[in-house]
């Protein structure tokens, strides 16, 4: 389940107007690291619609929803609307019935970071059931070389994250909102899209066609061997 959060109202994916064409949108990330997630700045200019992930939290005695910020193997960031202390043990529902647990190991503002108590498969939590109607795949956080061609102009940029229906990148690059453009990755064929926004130097690319459900899950898998291999 998700839903939508502008500043401190929270919204039913239902809901959801015309802004979504108008800005960025903050989705849960997912993240092939062995690491939990760390905190991160945000920047006082950025301005999103978010659509993250519901979990249900337990912690000690009382269960309540939270939202999934960022989930790696290692851990996850949520956003807790109750107080939860540094070192305390939490259980986290990601998928009906399958709860994982872990230790909140930091805290900022209302965000918590998790850390798992073992790692779990991030992969396999993203993939649909090969039953009935197969969802799209949220975003799932990489960092790795791509490459976009822009009319005549190829530029090298790194790949931030990517789904069934887009990809997130960052180049010093000036690109043009609104360009027709090819995003080529080692893996993966290349795919024509339209670059949809900008933010400094994050650009967000929609695919004409969305790319295949065990297309995206084979390279992912590639790219998590490429993560393990490392040393």
């Amino acid at each position: 389940m998700q839903i939508a959060a502008a500043g401190d109202r929270i919204h039913p994916l239902s809901d959801r107007s015309s802004t979504l064409n108008a800005q960025p949108v903050q989705t849960t990330v997912y993240s092939l690291d062995a690491k939990p997630p760390r905190a991160r700045q945000r920047r006082t200019a950025e301005r999103h619609l978010s659509l993250f992930r519901v979990g249900s939290l337990v912690v000690g005695q009382r269960r309540e929803l939270c939202l999934i910020k960022n989930i790696s193997a290692g851990g996850m960031l949520i956003r807790a609307y109750s107080r939860i202390a540094e070192g305390e043990r939490i259980s986290v529902e990601l998928k009906h019935g399958e709860s994982v647990s872990g230790v909140a190991r930091w805290k900022k503002d209302d965000c918590i970071g998790i850390s798992f108590d073992q790692p779990i498969d991030v992969i396999g939590l993203i993939s649909s059931s090969s039953e009935g109607k197969q969802p799209r795949m949220p975003r799932i956080e990489v960092s790795c070389a791509a490459w976009i061609r822009d009319g005549a102009i190829v530029h090298r940029v790194t790949a931030l994250d990517v789904s069934q229906g887009g990809i997130k990148i960052a180049t010093p690059a000036a690109l043009t909102v609104g360009a027709q453009v090819v995003v080529t990755m080692i893996g993966l064929a290349p795919t024509p899209g339209t670059i949809r926004w900008r933010d400094e130097d994050a650009y967000g690319i929609k695919f004409n066609r969305a790319l295949g459900l065990p297309v995206l899950v084979n390279w992912l898998q590639e790219q998590q061997q490429r993560q393990l291999a490392k040393p």
